[in-house]
């Protein structure tokens, strides 16, 4: 891994693909969901214009605010053993 590309990598996912372009931020996690067939319809959609950029800002917008995202979506709630 170059220094650059490592760089990128600590503010934002990384994909390289097969054929050699690098993507990064929201267009590479709809490029993971799309190689995991979720929801094929709608990340087909959400890869197009407008919509990616709303999900490069969607994504941005969750990065750059983690820790107040994490304590939301990532709760373990622990159960009562009593």
């Amino acid at each position: 891994m170059t220094a650059a590309l490592y760089a990128r990598a600590e503010r934002a996912v990384q994909v390289l693909t097969v054929d050699g372009r690098r993507l990064e931020a929201g267009r590479a996690a709809l490029f993971v969901l799309e190689q995991i067939g979720w929801h094929p319809r709608f990340v087909r959609l959400a890869q197009r214009r407008p919509f990616v950029w709303l999900a490069e800002l969607g994504y941005r917008l969750v990065a750059r605010n983690r820790g107040f995202f994490a304590r939301f979506l990532f709760r373990h709630d622990v159960p009562d053993d009593g």
